[in-house]
């Protein structure tokens, strides 16, 4: 429970309708998208715009209140559950376009925007925003930018952090900054709008973005190529890149995947495949033509058991949305729902599939995999049941080899969906000891007094890295 005298500062800064401490609006804040994690924070309060930001941490900070900033929590990685209770601040009522620059093929947007409503509104004006996380319907742009999200566009356009060129924040303090701006070339000093994004609101609340936008494509085309062979598919992602082919959308699933998708989304989709991929192409219409149809020899000769092109747009984006809603899909199988993600260099996909086939059957768990192949970021995605603890500890043992499969072929714990809580005792596996030690001191610059989403992405223990025997 607050001090009834901060609670009284924090109401007068955003009226008594946007500050709550009630048990509903507590409950409907200690989770987020990550299953089996919840914690209460002490009130929730809905700031209108950066002064209002500023001044609310001013009277934190006062007071070494910690607060977690929210969009929507979709978040897959417990990094918006207030495990030190404290604050939560969500970020909706700021969600305009403050400014599209024309000239300079600019955004300037607040944090709660929903991203689609944002990329919706870009392209109907003749411009491109490529970032579009799965989730992109309910995510917000400042959650996008905490996570460094990618999306399906990532392997050829990038994920966020490549069109985040400035940005306004506002520091444990209370301190309002400005980095970046409107220019593509600036070295003057530390990039501290590289460092921000992907920070998972542990350095600063985000509370402006400057966008990078680009002219769309001309054209797109959009097939399937279906496999008996899981392998197959696996070589056939690492063949379209080494052809020196970048496809806007190279989409991975496995079987599980398939039959609930199509189950799901009723596209009537061939359930004995062993995998699909999804292949997307855009750009001038004759280097479409051209790479569609050299992506087609190439699944032909990794024996695709038969390939589709979309015929209208309507139909391609049907099959888009369907992989979109992989996760939604296979939530519907059991109770608990976990989606990890792990990425490898692309020429390791096959190797990376393999493993994760061969963990879940080592401990009888059902992994479901699917993702964005073309950069090598696959989710391997756990149905299960929260209640029965000795399943869930063969899941955690799992996932543990799964993440120690993904270093030792020269990958990562995360590719997208952030450290946070989930991750955090493995970020040591990834950067040592002595990144762990840097970035430490990074937060300690920054948020001297850890009021910042504390609890996140440093570990009280790191975990014992898990040695893998192969046969």
């Amino acid at each position: 429970m607050l001090d009834p005298s901060l609670a009284a500062q924090l109401r007068a800064i955003v009226g008594d309708a946007h500050f709550r401490d009630d048990q509903e609006a507590l409950i409907a804040h200690s989770y987020d998208g990550t299953p089996m994690l919840q914690a209460l924070p002490d009130a929730v309060i809905y700031p209108a715009n950066t002064e209002q930001v500023s001044a609310i941490m001013k009277a934190l900070s006062a007071y070494k209140v910690p607060l977690v900033s929210r969009g929507s929590g979709s978040n897959l990685c417990g990094g918006t559950v207030p495990i030190q209770g404290g604050v939560v601040m969500v970020m909706h009522r700021m969600n305009r376009i403050l400014e599209l620059d024309l000239e300079n093929l600019t955004a300037t947007v607040q944090p709660g925007i929903i991203t689609a409503d944002f990329i919706q509104h870009i392209e109907s004006l003749g411009l491109f925003y490529p970032p579009d996380p799965s989730s992109m319907r309910i995510s917000t742009i400042g959650g996008n930018i905490a996570e460094c999200s990618g999306g399906l566009r990532g392997l050829k356009y990038g994920t966020t952090k490549d069109y985040v060129i400035g940005l306004e924040a506002v520091l444990a303090s209370g301190e309002i900054i400005r980095t970046g701006g409107k220019l593509m070339k600036d070295v003057a000093g530390y990039d501290l709008t590289k460092l921000l994004v992907g920070s998972e609101g542990t350095l600063a609340i985000i509370t402006e973005a400057t966008l990078k936008l680009i002219p769309p494509p001309k054209s797109k085309m959009t097939m399937l190529a279906m496999y008996r062979d899981l392998y197959g598919a696996a070589r056939t992602v690492s063949a379209i890149i080494e052809s020196k082919i970048i496809p806007a959308t190279l989409e991975f699933m496995d079987n599980p995947t398939i039959r609930v998708v199509d189950d799901f989304a009723k596209l009537g989709l061939p359930l004995d495949m062993e995998a699909i991929l999804l292949i997307e192409q855009d750009g001038c219409p004759e280097t479409v033509t051209r790479d569609i149809e050299q992506i087609r020899q190439i699944c032909m000769r990794e024996q695709a058991d038969s390939i589709q092109v979309a015929a209208t747009r309507e139909e391609a984006e049907r099959l888009l949305t369907a992989r979109r809603s992989a996760f939604t899909a296979l939530a519907r199988l059991r109770p608990t729902t976990i989606l990890e993600d792990a990425t490898v260099p692309r020429s390791k996909i096959a190797d990376m599939v393999r493993r994760i086939n061969d963990i879940s059957a080592k401990y009888n768990v059902t992994i479901a995999t699917f993702g964005h192949a073309g950069d090598g970021n696959l989710h391997p995605t756990a149905t299960t049941d929260a209640r029965d603890a000795e399943e869930i500890h063969r899941v955690e043992q799992a996932f543990e080899e799964i993440f120690a499969a993904a270093l030792e072929l020269g990958g990562t714990i995360t590719g997208e969906h952030g450290v946070g809580m989930v991750k955090a005792p493995f970020l040591e596996w990834k950067i040592g000891a002595s990144g762990v030690s840097l970035m430490k001191g990074i937060k300690q610059v920054f948020d001297p007094d850890n009021l910042l989403n504390p609890g996140k992405v440093f570990a009280k223990e790191s975990r014992k890295r898990v040695v893998i025997h192969h046969d």
